[in-house]
C-alpha cells in the first residue's frame, strides 16, 4: 500500500504531544512507532517532534505544518487529562472535518480495547493536508493508525484534486 501511484511520495509529520516527553521525564514510544509504521507505508516522514500540551502552540505547529506536508499524525493528549487538548488544537487548525476517520479509530479499537471509546481524537483538513489524533499509548497509536492506513492513500489523493474516481 503506497501512497502515491508513481515514485513520488507523500511527506508525513509525526507530533507527539506529550508534557512528560517534551520535558525529558518520559521517552517517547508513540512517535517513533506512528513514524515507522508510516514509512512502511510509503510515506516520507519530514518532521518528528515532542511537544507540550498548550494548545495555541499545537495549533500553530499544526497550521505550519500544513504548507509542508500531505499528512499530520499527532500521538497523545487526546483523553479526559485536564491538559489533554490536541482535540480542541486540531479543530482550531481545522477548516473542515472527517468524522469518519476517528470514528473509525474508536469503533475498531474498542472492540480489542474499551477504553478507547474515551479517545477524543479528532480528524480534521486543512487545504490539502489532513490531520490525524492518535492515542498516546505505544499500542494505542499503533492499532489505530493502522485501521486508516488503507484509507490514507484515497483521502490524501481526493485531498489533492484526484477526484476522478
Amino acid at each position: 500500500m503506497k501512497p502515491t501511484s508513481g515514485a513520488e511520495r507523500l511527506r508525513a509529520a509525526v507530533l507527539t504531544i506529550s508534557d512528560g516527553c517534551a520535558a525529558g521525564r518520559r521517552e517517547d514510544r508513540s512517535g517513533p512507532l506512528v513514524a515507522a509504521a508510516l514509512a512502511e507505508a510509503g510515506f516520507q516522514v519530514t518532521v518528528r517532534e515532542v511537544l507540550p500540551d498548550e494548545q495555541s502552540a499545537i495549533t500553530a505547529r499544526l497550521k505550519e505544518l500544513a504548507q509542508e506536508v500531505a499528512l499530520v499524525v499527532t500521538t497523545g493528549g487526546t483523553g479526559f487529562g485536564p491538559r489533554d487538548v490536541t482535540p480542541e488544537a486540531t479543530l482550531a487548525a481545522s477548516e473542515r472535518l472527517a468524522p469518519g476517520l476517528a470514528e473509525l479509530m474508536r469503533q475498531q479499537g474498542a472492540q480489542a480495547a474499551p477504553f478507547a471509546w474515551l479517545s477524543r481524537g479528532v480528524a480534521g483538513l486543512r487545504g490539502a493536508t489532513l490531520y490525524l489524533n492518535l492515542p498516546g499509548s505505544p499500542r494505542g497509536a499503533d492499532e489505530s493508525l493502522r485501521l486508516v492506513l488503507p484509507l490514507l492513500p484515497h483521502a490524501l489523493a481526493l485531498l489533492r484534486g484526484q477526484t476522478e474516481h
